[in-house]
C-alpha cells in the first residue's frame, strides 16, 4: 500500500461529504466538551472496571481527544484524510468500553438495559464508516492499494 496517501493533499469529495465531516467534527467536539463539564460522571460510570487508568483521567483523556479530532475534522480539511483515518481508529479502540459497559451492566446516558447496551454496539461500526466515508479516506485507501 502507498503510504504517501496520508501525506498528501486530499483529493476532493461531494458536498454531502463534507457536510457529514463537518457534522461529525461538531459532534465530537460537543461530546468531548461534556465529558469534560455537564456529563463528566455520566461518562466516568461507563469505563469498563478492567480498564487500567483511573476512570477520572480516562473521560478527561477520551474528551480532550475527541476535542481535537473534533475540532481537525472542522479545520484540517486539506488533512482531511489523514484525520478520517485517525478518527475511525479512535472509534475502534473505544469499542472494547463499549462492550465493557454492555458485559458490566452499566447504564449511562439511558442506556438502562442490556438490550439498549447491546443496541449501541452497532452504532461503532456506523462512526467508523463515517469517519472513513466523510473524510474520503475509504476512496484514499482503495485508491492507494495495489491492484491484483
Amino acid at each position: 500500500m502507498d503510504l504517501s496517501v496520508l501525506t498528501r493533499p486530499a483529493p476532493p469529495v461531494p458536498p454531502v461529504a463534507t457536510v457529514a465531516r463537518v457534522a461529525l467534527g461538531l459532534a465530537l467536539v460537543g461530546a468531548g466538551i461534556s465529558h469534560l463539564t455537564v456529563a463528566r460522571e455520566e461518562f466516568q460510570a461507563q469505563v469498563p472496571s478492567w480498564f487500567p487508568v483511573d476512570d477520572d483521567v480516562t473521560v478527561l483523556a477520551s474528551g480532550a481527544v475527541e476535542i481535537a479530532l473534533g475540532g481537525s475534522l472542522v479545520v484540517l480539511s486539506r488533512w482531511r484524510v489523514a484525520v478520517g483515518l485517525v478518527a475511525a481508529a479512535f472509534f475502534v479502540v473505544i469499542f472494547p468500553g463499549n462492550v465493557g459497559q454492555w458485559l458490566e451492566h452499566q447504564d449511562g446516558f439511558g442506556l438502562d438495559t442490556d438490550a439498549k447496551r447491546f443496541g449501541r454496539l452497532f452504532f461503532q461500526p456506523v462512526l467508523v464508516a463515517w469517519a472513513l466515508w466523510s473524510t474520503g479516506a475509504l476512496r484514499a485507501l482503495r485508491r492507494a492499494s495495489p491492484r491484483d
